[in-house]
């Protein structure tokens, strides 16, 4: 990777190396999840003296921040020629499982499955239900922090596969 396609490096950057996507104008922080929470889920697979360099916390930011891009986008698209203005758990992972990435699908799926039945959720992702603010129903709870790994409200998925 060059330096003038690093974000994190002086004068890189995709919004002067002429890319006319539509995230070009936004500005880093907002394109990026914050490093304190990657870095955070990184040292949770540390031991306890494990450090980790500046420079990989940032490149694996970048990282996850475009797969979390690119899923969502090809979920986004589905809905919009579905004609739909909300993504739900299901539509990320059919994107997912459309992009190739079908090894977590029956991971992801158990997930969706016991987070719907600890929110009472007993329509899935279809449920129009709930109006304005119904975020929850649709396999997405913004007061939850489920990063890290497969816990969430006391469930334990795992992410031990050999």
């Amino acid at each position: 990777m060059s330096d003038n396609n690093n974000p994190s490096s002086p004068g890189g950057g995709s919004h002067e190396s002429g890319d006319q996507s539509p995230r070009s104008n936004v500005r880093e922080q907002d394109r990026y999840l914050p490093i304190a929470n990657i870095s955070r889920i990184m040292k949770k697979a540390l031991p306890a003296n494990g450090k980790i360099a500046k420079d990989a916390k940032e490149t694996v930011q970048e990282c996850v921040s475009e797969f979390i891009s690119f899923i969502t986008s090809e979920a986004s698209d589905k809905c919009q020629r579905e004609k739909r203005k909300t993504i739900n758990g299901d539509d990320l992972i059919w994107a997912m499982a459309t992009l190739g990435f079908e090894d977590y699908i029956d991971p992801l799926k158990l997930y969706l499955t016991r987070y719907r039945e600890m929110e009472g959720d007993t329509k899935g992702g279809s449920s129009s239900k709930g109006g304005e603010g119904s975020s929850k129903k649709d396999g997405v709870h913004p007061n939850h922090n489920s990063q890290g790994s497969y816990t969430q409200q006391g469930m334990d998925y795992g992410s031990s596969r050999n």
